[in-house]
Order: structure tokens, then C-alpha cells, then sequence
């Protein structure tokens, strides 16, 4: 009987070695089966998996038993498997006569076996076996029975945690695919750098951008292959990153491998693997195409704008030809001493003057000039701008007044500061409809700036627009006009002589437009 025994325990073990190399989970619940016939003579067994969720058994593998039979779930508690369960201990049953909540199983049962299957010390399933004898079943089988369960449900729980392993890993591997698709398919250039500045990925843009491929780029130190950066300002933001871990963004004027200049934006941001910072993620933008199709639309906004003052230079043209009209008649019907004569001829002179002031003005804005810069007074410029712009201030009723002060003369580009004065007195006009006032002030503060205001008594600007009305295509005008690209163009002028160009409150209500510039020693 010992030496029985013995070999039985060692199969079981054999047995325990075989089903933990099987991974698959349906051919190991088969080959579970199959040793209780071989070891155990079993006429019938079924195996039932805990559903958590529902609070059922469910057939895994059987055999021995009705269709019928393996298709009804099993509530936890509910009959001898149920009780197994949820108690998870076994259960051994030499008459099953007496028992109100037996569950049918095969035809004639006398007696039944079940064994809880444990694994983690968590009930996953149940073993269970019946027979139509009575007293089928021994302790000792039981005790058996319980062996080959625990090792089963290792096995099966060993099965599942693989199946989940390997979906995990396919789900990383189509993410991973995917985001290689993704970064490879952008148009956006993107590269990582580990924390000694060496390339670690490349995409497909940074290739198409760079000229560098990607077998040549990775493992390679950044500065190295791009030397420009240093100069451009680049590595010094992403030091700052990789040290402080602090998201960077900057433009640039980039010079490429083939020696061509690129105006991109970057944006540089710490690289983390939980709470280590492994290195930078770089992201660049070329914009010079879209600087180039701005500067066209800027084009088109100052010829529109040109449209919208042609009624009031028409105007102003109008009334010096009818002086000279006026003039001209009487010179030609009456006779007057040579003195006067001289006088009207005089006078004519002046009006066309005035006339030809006017359309050389207008000439000189809608013109596309190159950067002409030359000394230059910025009270006189302010003071032509109000002169081209009378007819606008007294169409709409708005009172000027100005409160200058003595300014050094400035290189700067005379045509475009008379752009920049033009955009911002209008929009006064514009935002305070009818009648109002503007306010213009010039000062030199005491870090040595030249200060312009260009104060009005319109309804004012709220707080979170006085940033976003400077960016491109912005626009609050509800009649349709305009592209929001004035500002944007005042700003970027006021910015390429590092300057600044913002807008504050009026303390009596409206806005006030700050221009600084530094003054320049010439």
C-alpha cells in the first residue's frame, strides 16, 4: 500500500512538472482531463472557472457529461461544486440522495467529489467527479484529488497570467508600432537626446529637414552634428531642461547642413521615465513658408487698409482742387493788378504742394520696400500720420491732442514706424465709434528708452485679450473687415529693433498703447 502510494505521488509530480510548461490554456485544461483518467480511472470529470465578475462557474473542459449539464452555470453556494467554491474547501458526498441542492450532472449519480481549485489563495475554479455507486469515492481520494487540483490550478492560473502577458506585450507592440507610424508620418520634426545630449530617436521629418538620416543621427552627440546650435541658443535651453526640468520654447534662424537659413519654432521638454528624468524631447517647426504667405497677407491688409482710407484722402484731395478751380477763374475773368495775380499763383502752388504730400504719403505706405533705415524723427512722423488722418479724426468727431517731447533722431525705417502709428490710431478711432478722444504723449524714460502712448477713451480692452489681440488673424471687428493682422505686424516691426509694443488701461477708461524703443547711439 506505501509503495502504491508512492508511485502515486510521484506521477503526481511528473504530472505537476508536465502541466507548468503547458502555456496554452485550452490544451492544458485537456491534458488535466486526461491524467485524472490515466492516474485516477475517472468515468467523468468537469473543470468550472470562477467568472468574478458574474459570480459563476463556467465549464472550462469536461468530459462524461450531457450537454445540458456543462452548459447550466453554477451561482457561487448553489450545490456541491457552488459550496466548493465558496467555501473553498472539498467536499465529498457518498449519497447524494439526501441532498436538496444537488445540481444533475450525470444520468444516475450516486455519489460526487469536488475539489476547489486554488491558486494565489484565490478560489479559481472547481475539479469535480461523480459516479453512479455509492461510496465511490475514498479520503484518500480526496486528499489525491486535492494534490492534483493545486497543481492544476497553478498551471491554469500560470496559463492565464501568460495569455495576459502576451496580450499586454501585443497591445505595447501595435502601441509602439503605431506611434513609430505616427512620428515617422508627421510633419513636424521630433528627436530625443539622452542626458549627454546624444541623439536617441529621429524621425522621418527631422531627416527630410535635416538632409541627416536616421542611421546616421542616432548615438550621435546633438552639438556635434548641428555645431550652429550653440550660437542659435538651442543647447543652452536644453541644458536648462535636461538640469531643471523645465519645458523650453524658442524661434530661431536656423542654418542648415546645405547652408540655408530656416525659421522654425522649438519646443523642448524633459524626457521622464517615473521619476527620473532620462533626457529631452525636442520638437521642430518650420515656419518659414508661413512667414512668407504672412508677409503676403500683411501685404494684402495694408492694401485693404489703403482702401478704407480712399474716401477720406479723396476728400482731402477734393478741397485743394477746388481752391485751385477757384483760382483759376479768376485769373482767367477778371482783371486784377500783377501783385494779386502773383498771390493766387502762390497760393496754387502751396495746394498742390499740399496735394502732392497727400499721394506721395499714400504712395509710400502701400509700397513694398525693403528695411530703408535713416535718421528719424518720431514726432514728426506721429505729427504726418495726424495730418493724413484729419479727415478720418473729424468724420468721427475725435478730438487729438498731443503732448511731445523733444526726441533724439532715430535710425529706424521712417515708412514702416508710419505703418505702425497709422494701425494703432485707426484701431482709437475704430473702437471708440463716434466722437472720443486720443491722446498722444512721446517721453524718454530713465533706463533711456523713447516712450510713446497712444492713449484713447474708447470702452477699453478686457485683461485676456491685451495678449491674444496681438496674435495673427486675430480680430474682434464684427462688421467683417480686417484679417487681425495689424497688431500682429506693429508688434513684430517694434520687436526686430528690440523694442516693445503692449497696451494698458486708461486710468479715465479706454486703452493705452505703450511703444518703447531703445534709443540708439548713433
Amino acid at each position: 500500500m506505501f509503495h502504491q502510494n508512492q508511485l502515486l505521488f510521484r506521477a503526481l509530480l511528473d504530472i505537476g512538472k508536465e502541466l507548468a510548461s503547458i502555456t496554452d490554456i485550452d490544451p492544458l485544461l485537456q491534458r488535466i482531463l486526461q491524467v485524472s483518467q490515466e492516474v485516477f480511472t475517472f468515468d467523468n470529470a468537469i473543470i468550472r472557472l470562477l467568472d468574478a465578475e458574474k459570480g459563476t462557474l463556467e465549464t472550462a473542459a469536461s468530459y462524461g457529461y450531457s450537454e445540458e449539464a456543462i452548459s447550466r452555470p453554477i451561482m457561487l453556494g448553489q450545490g456541491i461544486m457552488g459550496k466548493t467554491a465558496k467555501f473553498g474547501r472539498p467536499y465529498l458526498i457518498n449519497n447524494i440522495a439526501p441532498e436538496d441542492d444537488y445540481i444533475p450532472g450525470i444520468d444516475a449519480a450516486r455519489s460526487e467529489m469536488a475539489v476547489p481549485l486554488i491558486a494565489r489563495d484565490k478560489v479559481i475554479g472547481v475539479f469535480n467527479v461523480e459516479s453512479q455507486q455509492s461510496d465511490a469515492f475514498t479520503a484518500q481520494d480526496c486528499d489525491t484529488l486535492a494534490i492534483l487540483a493545486g497543481q492544476a490550478a497553478i498551471a491554469i492560473d500560470n496559463a492565464h497570467l501568460y495569455r495576459d502577458l502576451c496580450q499586454v506585450s501585443q497591445e505595447k507592440e501595435h502601441l509602439y508600432q503605431l506611434n513609430k507610424q505616427i512620428l515617422s508620418s508627421i510633419s513636424i520634426g521630433i528627436y530625443t537626446i539622452d542626458t549627454h545630449m546624444c541623439i536617441t530617436s529621429w524621425n522621418r521629418s527631422m531627416v527630410n529637414m535635416s538632409g541627416i538620416s536616421v542611421e546616421t543621427a542616432l548615438g550621435k552627440p546633438l552639438l556635434d552634428l548641428f555645431p550652429n546650435l550653440k550660437e542659435e541658443g538651442v543647447a543652452d535651453h536644453l541644458h536648462n531642461v535636461l538640469l531643471l526640468g523645465e519645458p523650453q520654447r524658442l524661434r530661431i534662424l536656423h542654418r542648415g547642413q546645405a547652408g540655408q537659413n530656416r525659421l522654425q519654432n522649438r519646443f523642448m521638454a524633459p524626457l521622464q521615465v517615473g521619476d527620473e528624468r532620462v533626457g529631452a524631447v525636442v520638437v521642430v517647426e518650420d515656419i518659414t513658408e508661413f512667414e512668407q504667405l504672412l508677409e503676403q497677407t500683411l501685404q494684402s491688409e495694408k492694401l485693404a487698409e489703403i482702401g478704407r482710407m480712399s474716401a477720406g484722402i479723396a476728400h482731402e484731395i477734393n478741397n485743394p482742387l477746388a481752391v485751385i478751380s477757384y483760382a483759376c477763374q479768376i485769373l482767367q475773368e477778371e482783371q486784377q493788378p500783377i501783385k494779386q495775380q502773383h498771390e493766387m499763383l502762390e497760393r496754387i502752388g502751396l495746394e498742390v504742394e499740399r496735394l502732392q504730400h497727400l499721394t506721395s504719403e499714400l504712395l509710400s505706405y502701400s509700397g513694398r520696400q525693403e528695411d530703408r533705415r535713416a535718421p528719424t524723427d518720431l514726432n514728426q512722423t506721429l505729427e504726418d500720420v495726424l495730418t493724413l488722418l484729419s479727415y478720418e479724426f473729424k468724420k468721427h468727431g475725435v478730438k487729438i491732442t498731443t503732448d511731445l517731447v523733444n526726441l533724439p533722431s532715430q535710425d529706424l525705417d521712417t515708412n514702416k514706424f508710419k505703418q505702425i502709428f497709422l494701425n494703432l490710431i485707426l484701431n482709437a478711432v475704430q473702437a471708440m465709434g463716434s466722437e472720443g478722444g486720443i491722446h498722444i504723449k512721446t517721453r524718454i524714460t530713465r533706463d533711456q528708452f523713447i516712450l510713446v502712448q497712444i492713449i484713447d477713451s474708447g470702452p477699453g480692452i478686457p485683461d485676456h485679450l491685451k495678449e491674444q489681440i496681438f496674435e495673427p488673424f486675430f480680430t474682434n471687428r464684427k462688421d467683417g473687415t480686417g484679417t487681425g493682422l495689424g497688431l500682429y505686424l506693429c508688434r513684430k516691426i517694434i520687436n526686430s529693433y528690440q523694442g516693445s509694443l503692449g497696451v494698458t488701461d486708461n486710468p479715465k477708461g479706454g486703452s493705452c498703447f505703450e511703444l518703447k524703443l531703445p534709443i540708439s547711439n548713433r
